[in-house]
This record gives C-alpha cells, sequence and structure tokens, in this order.
C-alpha cells in the first residue's frame, strides 16, 4: 500500500498564514542541530515566534567539536538580528544516552534505523523541554538537511509531541530555497560548517571515503 507523502512545507505555511491573521506570537523551542542549519530556520521562523534554540546534541563526536558547534550557535543568535526574542538553552551533553541508543546498530549505514532513533532521542528531549516550560510548539532544524528524510522526521515530532503534549511545528525547511540560503547566511556570518553529521560513526564514513 504507497502511503501518500505530506507537504510539510505547504502545511506549515497555512499555520504562518492563520497565526497572522489572528494577531498571535506564539513560543516556539526549536531543538537545533547546529549553527549553518539553524540560521535559515530563525531567519523565518523569528517573523512568527519567540524562539528559544534548545541546543541537544549528544551524539556530537568528539567533545571539542560539540564546544565548537554549541559556541558557534551561541555567537550567531547574538550575531542576528531578529523581529521577536530569540533566546537560548543548552541541553545536557549526556554522550553515555546516545550510546546505549545506538549499541547493536553501530556498524548500520547513515540515514537507516540507528539515525532514526537519534532523531528520535533528540526530538523527545526537545517534546520534553517543551512541555516543561510552557511553550506553544517545538520543532527542529533537521529537516533542512538534503540528507534527512523529512517525512520520518515529521512523523517522529507529532509522536512525541502527542507523548508530551506539545504541538509540533510541521516542516521542511530544505524547500523554498532554504538550504540554499543557509549556505548564503553560513557565509555571511562566517560559520563554522561541518564535513560530518556530527556522532562518530557519521565521521568515520566520511573520512573513510
Amino acid at each position: 500500500m504507497n502511503v501518500q507523502k505530506v507537504n510539510y512545507q505547504k502545511e506549515l505555511e497555512k499555520l504562518l498564514k492563520q497565526l497572522e491573521t489572528e494577531d498571535k506570537v506564539p513560543t516556539l523551542l526549536i531543538h537545533s542541530c547546529c549553527a549553518p542549519c539553524s540560521s535559515y530556520v530563525l531567519e523565518y521562523l523569528s517573523e512568527y515566534f519567540k524562539i528559544t534554540v534548545f541546543y541537544y546534541n549528544p551524539n556530537i563526536y568528539p567533545e571539542s567539536e560539540y564546544t565548537k558547534r554549541i559556541l558557534e550557535q551561541q555567537k550567531l543568535i547574538r550575531d542576528m538580528k531578529f523581529r521577536y526574542p530569540v533566546s537560548f538553552l543548552a541541553g545536557k551533553y549526556d554522550k553515555e544516552r546516545f550510546y546505549a541508543m545506538a549499541a547493536g546498530m553501530e556498524e548500520l549505514k547513515e540515514g537507516g534505523a540507528r539515525c532514526m532513533k537519534c532523531y528520535e532521542l533528540r526530538l523527545s528531549e526537545a517534546a520534553r523541554q517543551a512541555a516543561a516550560g510552557g511553550f506553544d510548539y517545538f520543532t527542529t532544524t533537521l529537516s533542512i538537511s538534503p540528507m534527512k528524510n523529512a517525512q520520518k522526521l515529521n512523523e517522529i515530532g507529532l509522536r512525541v509531541g502527542e507523548e508530551y503534549g506539545v504541538k509540533y511545528l510541521v516542516s521542511d525547511f530544505k524547500k523554498k530555497n532554504g538550504y540554499k540560503r543557509s549556505i548564503e547566511l553560513s557565509k555571511e556570518y562566517g560559520l563554522y560548517r561541518q564535513d560530518y553529521c556530527g556522532c562518530e560513526f557519521s565521521m568515520r564514513r566520511t573520512e573513510s571515503l
């Protein structure tokens, strides 16, 4: 049976129009994987939401890379200008939790079951934080990457949002030249762009190519 794919960008645009009509500025917790990916997302969504960027990525390896990425994220928020406020929240670097999740899946290919579980780990924590903080919505920057499956990301986000009782903001940020714009903004703000997804397994794969 063929499952019909949802155009999540169109769904997002519908909601943004509705918010404008109602003259509302909701709060949004955005899980960010890195500064370059968040650049376009922040430029786009800060026109409609009061945003908190939640940096939770226990998959990042090594720790020096984690430190580099989190500092770049904070620098970008300081340097960019926004219509509505954007603040920053650092998650815990609990890498043991990531390795426990990845156990038995170390040799799987990128984009497979291990990656799906990693997305779920990070989105679940974002949903938990959003619920605890009383946010109207939460989402992730991950769908901006051409290498990430937006359909699966949104399915995971909607599911964990239901579990924690907080609305997931659907997205496919790579659409409407979002990925291209993120590259432009990265150059404009002099951002460090990493050459691997982040975990030890993706780094090994990049090094072997």
